[in-house]
């Protein structure tokens, strides 16, 4: 099955249904390996390609860099990126300027800010995005973890500033653990025609059955690099919804993994699900998802799983 392309919001972008995250390249995994995974993605289909300046201090960029100059085929591509904080005229520009450079291209598909800055005001910010859209640097501007109010905010004063670029897409974490974009964000996304580039479908890997309740951490693992993960998912909520995939995936005969992906592909208003790979596999379980799609059966007993956490 040929992976679905869909709208970049109101642009003329299409991006596919699943897109890499490449945070990984340079610091999980090599040159190498990251290059065999994208050269998998590219034959399945997929288009998005999503780093940032963050990862890895650029190793991300200039590895995807890497494979786009030695491939030549930076133009099968929509190229996202961020820029970390702080969301100043000055950083702003010196982030472009990096992610230019360690990705060897000219113009960026997506720039995107990394996570809201409060010590910036957001005419700054939308700005000195229009100043780079018009010099062609960026095609287009989104943002990643704002909330709805933010992104509303930031829509409102384009709408009536046209010195102030326009957000077309959000990137916020979403599983069946983290189901918060759903009370408002992607209402607001679907009323105005905002791309929603959702990560993070594997909760970080805790969807994956390999944790366990009062067990050890594995090592190596997501949640043993990264401690700062355990409290976001390591609650009463959270096990009682991961021990819940588990024994629906025993009783359906397939995978957690398949189930949250699943899950995730399901949900109305995601424009693109990312996910990260540290081989080829990842990419695989991400497509076997997408072409196997779960049953309303199956789907009616994983939504009300997480379906009672705080929204907002």
């Amino acid at each position: 099955m040929t992976i679905e392309r869909r709208p970049l919001g109101d642009t003329s972008l299409q991006v596919s249904a699943i897109g890499l995250g490449c945070v990984t390249f340079g610091r999980e995994i090599d040159a190498a390996t990251s290059f065999g995974i994208l050269d998998h993605a590219w034959a399945a289909g997929i288009n998005l390609l999503d780093t940032a300046a963050a990862y890895h201090a650029g190793a991300s960029e200039r590895v995807l860099g890497d494979w786009l100059a030695d491939r030549g085929c930076r133009d099968e591509f929509v190229i996202a990126t961020k820029a970390h904080l702080p969301l100043t005229r000055e950083a702003m520009r010196q982030s472009i300027e990096g992610s230019l450079r360690r990705l060897r291209i000219d113009t960026i598909d997506l720039f995107q800010s990394h996570a809201w800055d409060d010590e910036t005001s957001l005419e700054e910010t939308l700005t000195t995005l229009q100043e780079l859209i018009d010099e062609g640097k960026v095609r287009h501007v989104g943002c990643s973890n704002w909330t709805a109010a933010q992104l509303g905010r930031a829509r409102e004063l384009a709408a009536n500033d046209s010195g102030l670029a326009k957000l077309i897409s959000i990137q916020p974490p979403y599983n069946l653990v983290q189901r918060e974009i759903e009370a408002e964000t992607l209402p607001l996304c679907a009323r105005e025609d905002i791309a929603v580039l959702s990560y993070s479908p594997l909760a970080a890997g805790f969807l994956t059955g390999k944790y366990r309740r009062d067990g050890e951490v594995p090592p190596g693992t997501r949640f043993d690099v990264i401690p700062g993960h355990q409290p976001i998912y390591f609650t009463e909520r959270g096990w009682r919804i991961a021990e819940g995939l588990v024994e629906l995936a025993e009783r359906e005969n397939t995978t957690p993994i398949a189930l949250a992906l699943g899950w995730v592909l399901s949900r109305s208003g995601v424009t693109s699900m990312l996910v990260g790979a540290r081989n080829t596999g990842h990419i695989d379980q991400a497509l076997n998802a997408f072409n196997a799609p779960l049953s309303t059966g199956v789907l009616a007993e994983l939504n009300p799983l997480g379906s009672d956490t705080q929204q907002g």
